[in-house]
């Protein structure tokens, strides 16, 4: 009985012990799975929780998003297909790095600039959260720029604002040579747009790219140190093209600065004792160069201003932007697309030369919008279309790049009583529409205004 017993004993003492071994190799399966699991949530698309409450998937919003772009361009249906069959991926949207403070490169007073390839230090990638991955709040971190010893540049002047938890310093304005990688594109192409690189292939978007490779691309005031001013600080008037510059005899106050920034269709033959007569950056992109040479060719538009100062800076919110760049900078034809040309394009002068051309960062374009310009456009169906107008952009830009931003022109509380640009020969209203949000743009100058961060021209 007693060996019947010890038998049973160790049976059940086998058994016992045979389980725990089966169950212990089945937690390493489930594990070695989870674990795997867990590494490719890096390169999917989950929106965190917002305040709406739950998480959810955002993949089919981009998958919208590319749909709608396809009204546009033919280049989205493999990535479509993508979406669809795989949930297409981003390698940062889950991960933990911590960002160190962005370098600061001080410039000396250069007295002249060469054909040099870009820094030795290239662009790094950022991670910082702070809204739904929809937005994309997260941006590349450049060396900050430092050209002047300007101690009341706006830059040291923010911190003891209500902006400066908004403010970066460190996000790029301007996009180069260097930015390009295929990590790069991963991470851009799935904003479609100004915000990104999803409105462009990477073939060209490389080639592109590739011939904004001198330090000229890189800096907006890439002449500063032959301008033999002395000056400390640098100073950018900003005129935008609203009705309340008509009259305002502002044309040689604005002149008296030491760059000029305009946009679209600045007409100034006729009007230069509102509006001044220089311009040092033209911003545009190529629907809304195009656009103003049709509108506004009564008023006397023909294109953008060809003086010897001249950077044309593009805000480039589609392939056409990158096309039209590279043929301009490279003397070539357009090979396709609305623009496509047996010879180069003479938009820019016959002799122009890479060096003047600049074209801003998607980063810097999303960051303006999730920081400065979050419209509630973006809770809506038109959240896709929906970006800062290019007035905007280019003042957001002097703000970030200037050490002292006067912006005329630009759309006050009392805009009714003007004309929508100085230039109409009868009153048009200002007209708002859904890819833009001029009503908080205005709110937001007036609060730039109040913190002393820009000097907005009103009248009283």
């Amino acid at each position: 009985m007693t060996g019947c017993l010890a038998h049973r004993s160790l049976m059940v003492a086998f058994l016992v012990l045979t389980a725990v071994l089966g169950f212990y190799v089945l937690c390493l399966s489930l594990d070695t799975k989870w674990s795997h699991q867990d590494q490719n949530t890096i390169y999917s698309h989950k929106r965190p929780p917002d305040s709406r409450g739950g998480s959810s998937n955002t993949s089919e919003e981009d998958l919208l998003t590319l749909k709608f772009l396809m009204i546009h361009t033919d280049e989205f249906e493999p990535r479509i297909k993508k979406l669809e069959s795989q949930k297409d991926a981003d390698p940062e949207i889950n991960s933990k790095r911590l960002i160190k403070p962005a370098k600061t490169v001080t410039v000396p007073n250069r007295t002249s600039r060469t054909n040099t390839t870009s820094r030795t230090s290239a662009p790094k990638a950022a991670v910082k959260p702070t809204v739904p991955d929809f937005i994309g709040d997260r941006y590349a971190s450049d060396p900050v720029l430092i050209q002047t010893s300007c101690v009341e540049s706006i830059r040291a002047r923010v911190s003891g604002t209500n902006f400066s938890a908004r403010f970066l310093g460190d996000v790029p304005v301007l996009q180069w040579a260097d930015h390009f990688s295929p990590e790069e594109y991963r991470r851009l192409s799935r904003y479609p747009g100004a915000h990104g690189w999803g409105s462009v292939g990477i073939d060209v978007l490389n080639v592109s790219l590739a011939v904004l490779n001198t330090t000229a691309n890189q800096e907006m005031f890439d002449d500063w140190g032959n301008r033999g001013n002395g000056s400390r600080c640098i100073r950018c008037a900003v005129v935008g093209n609203g009705g309340i510059l008509k009259g305002s005899k502002k044309g040689e106050e604005i002149d008296q600065h030491h760059y000029v920034f305009r946009t679209n269709g600045a007409v100034i033959k006729g009007f230069e004792e509102d509006v001044g007569s220089r311009t040092s950056h033209y911003t545009f992109s190529t629907n809304t160069l195009r656009n103003s040479m049709r509108s506004y060719a009564g008023a006397g538009y023909h294109g953008p201003p060809l003086h010897t100062e001249t950077r044309f800076v593009f805000l480039p919110d589609h392939d056409r932007d990158y096309i039209l760049m590279r043929a301009a900078a490279t003397h070539t034809a357009i090979l396709q697309g609305p623009e496509k040309s047996a010879g180069p394009p003479q938009y820019f002068g016959a002799n122009v030369t890479v060096e003047k051309f600049k074209m801003y960062h998607p980063d810097f374009i999303r960051y303006v919008r999730n920081r400065f310009l979050h419209s509630h456009m973006l809770n809506t169906r038109y959240k896709d279309i929906y970006r800062p107008s290019t007035g905007a952009v280019m003042l957001l830009a002097a703000l970030h790049t200037c050490d002292e931003v006067n912006a005329y022109g630009f759309m006050t509380s009392d805009y009714n009583k003007y004309s929508d640009h100085y230039y109409d020969k009868t009153h048009h209203p200002v007209h708002f529409y859904a890819n833009h949000d001029l009503q908080l743009e205005q709110k937001l100058w007036k609060e730039l205004h109040d913190a002393k961060l820009i000097k907005l021209y009103m009248r009283t």
